[in-house]
């Protein structure tokens, strides 16, 4: 469960990084208050630390354990 939250956390900053990239839209800044507000640097920190999280998903065995 923990994998798919950060999976989506990455997803979701990958979006943002696109709006940046195409239309200068920051949209974590926009809907919190600007990118040096304390809240958008938490999102931007939590989403970091997914980041860092998914990549020991490109490490792991793909076997599925069966019970």
């Amino acid at each position: 469960m923990f994998d798919k939250i950060c999976l989506i956390l990455v997803i979701i900053g990958a979006l943002n990084w696109g709006l940046v990239g195409l239309f200068e839209f920051d949209l974590v800044a926009w809907a919190f208050g600007g990118a040096t507000a304390i809240i958008s640097r938490i999102i931007y920190t939590v989403i970091a630390l997914a980041g860092i999280w998914c990549i020991s998903l490109l490490f792991r065995d793909r076997a599925v354990a069966t019970d």
